[in-house]
């Protein structure tokens, strides 16, 4: 593992000090940030300062202890989200190879027609139902995004499950979950590994895009969607703010595409 990180392109080491940078400052929020979650500290909108190194939000919040805080917040319900999307459409879509017949379609045509919605709306549709409650949130978009999961999983599955030591651990009269988890999983890590990184892109963005609308993370949380939203007035007054929570999206997004480009390139078996 050592050796392969020490080969590793400069593109790809810069992705994962982008990542392990965030993580880090997620993890010790508590500790890195001068002030309160949501502590009114200063003045509306003041600009750089030893006191206050990002300034201040909309109603005098430390904005470099929300970017802060934002980070726990934000990338945590991603990660969770991700997971969730990844364990609900790889087991089906493994599933629906390994089995076939009515279940593959039964499986196959109730996600097409979940994916003949347009995914944003959809989620908008449900969280004005329901309401924007965290549990409601990771749920509603790891059932949307799990359509994309199972589809990759299934065609990569489809083309392992039709291998010879696939058709022999049939004759040996393995099971179904013994066939996914001995056979088919490891030989489809892979893919889903590289497909994981692409997804989280897109769920960190997609919450980002909800809480900019106001149906993500609530107030008082801090997320850098709603950060956004909450300090898009200042664009008005020539006021940066906005534009230090859009960054921070967009640093973390070409981060872990950086590391997803390297993955996927080592999975291909093209050598340059």
């Amino acid at each position: 593992m050592l050796k392969l990180l020490q080969q590793s392109p400069l593109s790809a080491r810069i992705g994962m000090g982008i990542v392990i940078l965030n993580v880090l400052v997620a993890i010790f929020a508590p500790l890195i940030a001068p002030y309160g979650e949501t502590s009114i500290a200063g003045d509306v909108w003041e600009g750089f300062s030893a006191q206050f190194y990002l300034g201040t939000d909309h109603i005098g919040r430390d904005l470099f202890s929300r970017m802060v805080f934002g980070a726990r917040n934000t990338i945590a319900l991603a990660f969770i989200t991700t997971l969730l999307s990844f364990l609900f459409g790889t087991v089906l879509g493994f599933i629906a190879a390994v089995k076939g017949g009515w279940i593959d379609q039964l499986l196959s045509r109730t996600i097409d027609m979940i994916m003949a919605f347009p995914t944003l709306i959809f989620a908008l549709m449900i969280l004005s139902v329901l309401g924007s409650s965290i549990p409601t949130l990771i749920f509603t978009i790891a059932v949307l995004d799990s359509t994309r999961v199972y589809r990759l999983s299934r065609a990569v599955a489809m083309d392992i499950e039709v291998m010879e030591f696939v058709e022999a651990a049939r004759l040996r009269g393995e099971g179904l979950w013994w066939i996914i988890r001995q056979e088919i999983l490891p030989n489809a890590m892979p893919p889903l590994i590289a497909e994981f990184g692409l997804r989280f892109c897109f769920v960190f963005l997609f919450i980002a895009s909800l809480s900019f609308l106001g149906l993500g993370l609530q107030p008082p949380l801090a997320d850098w969607g709603g950060m956004v939203r909450e300090n898009a007035g200042a664009i008005t007054f020539g006021i940066y703010i906005p534009l230090i929570p859009a960054g921070a999206i967009a640093f973390l997004t070409v981060g872990v595409n950086l590391i997803v480009d390297w993955f996927l390139h080592l999975s291909s078996g093209l050598h340059e």
